[in-house]
């Protein structure tokens, strides 16, 4: 798909950067949903300490280096792509967003950055795929060894080429924001509920009801290959069984029937790096779930240099709380060959739909651009030559 011309809503003028996303999706989201996509677990220790870790480090920049001439683009798994970042896997987006895994399918091929469908998904796979044909999808292993085949083989009939594993959450988490502001999957009606619906209009119709209208009830539609739980539900509850029986002889039987590109996501230690690349991961994602899962859960920036060495061959991806080019930046300074963001494209989708998605996309690459100047870089590939430094406070850590 090529960029086509998408009228900005008017109200995307005070949008500045990403974080303005969230301030305007706080208003339009009623709070269960804002809930489900801004929170983290327990204490949200984990959620902090992936905004602070960028703060461990400062560029030490360079001068009079011509860099009229830079770009933004950047090669991952053979392809060219407009920036060094792409959309993250996220779930439910169509309840905080109307047909949310669609609009950030399209915005995403509108504007050549990769796109990655959860698997935690209310649109089905087969859709997104036509939308954008170079979208990667993600899965959330079944526990039954005859379900993981069943949804590999799925997705290979859908006909994506790159197949993410997401393998930090083989137990549900420990949400208990998401008990206190009301939320849960599938969402039980409620008078509380109700009465969020009814102050949030514009969400109410423009994306609740629109989707009933249009579509009926949404499912959970990617978890196996067939349909799962409806999103609103009385009394009917989503699989979350526990999966820690699951191991690395899974992996292996994927690897040996997926005949595409295999991601492996939530990599935080050097060991199972390492067992992932003998199990023949083409990717890895250095992540911690955007603080989802475990409280207390060591930043991926953290251990992001020790991983990249210890996999020279392949491309080491970064997600979880990225928000600005420096951010960004100071991860493809440590190795990281790739970031993907969440959040913000879930509220800019929420927001302005396919519009509001293509305005951060773009203001997100024109902050790594202007960033690579005032650092004398031209290009993605130099970037591992940025200097960084340890900041004062971090030192001694």
């Amino acid at each position: 798909m090529t960029a086509g011309t998408t009228i900005m809503p008017s109200r995307l003028n005070q949008i500045l950067c990403l974080d303005d996303f969230e301030a305007a999706a706080r208003r339009h989201l009623p709070a269960p949903v804002f809930a489900y996509v801004s929170g983290g677990v327990e204490r949200n220790q984990t959620l902090q300490a992936n905004g602070q870790a960028f703060e461990r480090f400062e560029f030490v920049t360079r001068v009079l280096v011509d860099t009229s001439k830079r770009s933004t683009q950047t090669a991952l798994f053979g392809r060219e792509w407009s920036a060094p970042f792409g959309i993250a896997p996220m779930g439910i987006s169509a309840l905080s967003a109307y047909r949310g895994d669609l609009v950030l399918a399209q915005a995403a091929a509108n504007e050549n950055v990769p796109m990655i469908m959860s698997g935690s998904s209310l649109i089905r796979m087969e859709e997104i795929v036509q939308a954008n044909p170079q979208a990667w999808f993600q899965a959330y292993l079944p526990g039954a060894e005859d379900e993981i085949v069943a949804l590999i083989e799925r997705v290979n009939a859908a006909g994506y080429g790159t197949l993410v594993l997401t393998l930090d959450a083989s137990i549900a988490s420990n949400r208990e924001n998401n008990i206190r502001a009301g939320f849960s999957t599938p969402l039980r009606p409620s008078a509380r509920l109700a009465w969020q619906d009814l102050t949030h209009p514009r969400w109410l119709f423009g994306t609740f009801l629109q989707t009933l209208l249009r579509h009926g009830m949404p499912h959970f539609e990617n978890n196996h290959a067939r349909r799962g739980a409806p999103i609103l539900s009385a009394n009917v509850l989503r699989d979350f069984s526990d999966r820690g029986h699951l191991g690395w002889r899974h992996i292996r039987t994927i690897r040996a029937m997926w005949p595409g590109r295999m991601v492996l996501k939530g990599i935080l230690d050097v060991r199972d790096a390492q067992l992932a690349l003998d199990h023949g991961a083409d990717g890895l994602i250095v992540s911690n779930h955007g603080a989802r899962q475990l409280d207390g859960t060591v930043s991926p920036m953290r251990v992001l240099p020790a991983i990249v060495k210890a996999c020279p061959g392949i491309p080491v991806m970064i997600d979880s709380g990225f928000r600005r080019g420096t951010d960004m930046l100071k991860a493809l300074a440590l190795g990281a060959a790739f970031v993907f963001i969440g959040r913000p494209f879930n509220y800019a989708a929420a927001v302005a739909g396919v519009a509001g998605v293509r305005k951060g996309i773009t203001l997100l690459r024109d902050e790594v651009s202007r960033d690579m100047a005032m650092l004398g870089v031209s290009h993605i590939a130099d970037t591992r030559k940025i200097r960084l430094m340890a900041a004062p406070s971090t030192e001694q850590d």
